[in-house]
């Protein structure tokens, strides 16, 4: 039983580790693009602006998700082995 629980922790971990990098890596390269697309056509800046806020919020929100997701099946999991 502690062994699946283990093995439950090390893959939260690595599930939450895994969603941070990628939203990390998504955030940073739609900033970039968005600064980018500023430069070129400083006049469209602020719906370039509003348009790379609203990504970043849905991509933050997948991160949020999957941490959630983690704690409700932490319970699930540990209410059924008995912890």
């Amino acid at each position: 039983m502690e062994l699946a629980a283990a093995l439950f922790g090390f893959g939260a971990l690595l599930a939450v580790g895994i969603a941070a990098v990628g939203s990390a890596t998504g955030q940073g390269r739609t900033a970039a693009a968005a600064m980018e697309a500023i430069a070129r056509n400083p006049e469209a800046g602020g719906r370039i602006f509003i348009s790379m806020l609203l990504a970043l919020a849905f991509m933050e929100a997948l991160t949020l998700f999957v941490f959630a997701l983690v704690f409700i099946v932490q319970g699930s999991v540990l209410g059924i082995i008995g912890g």
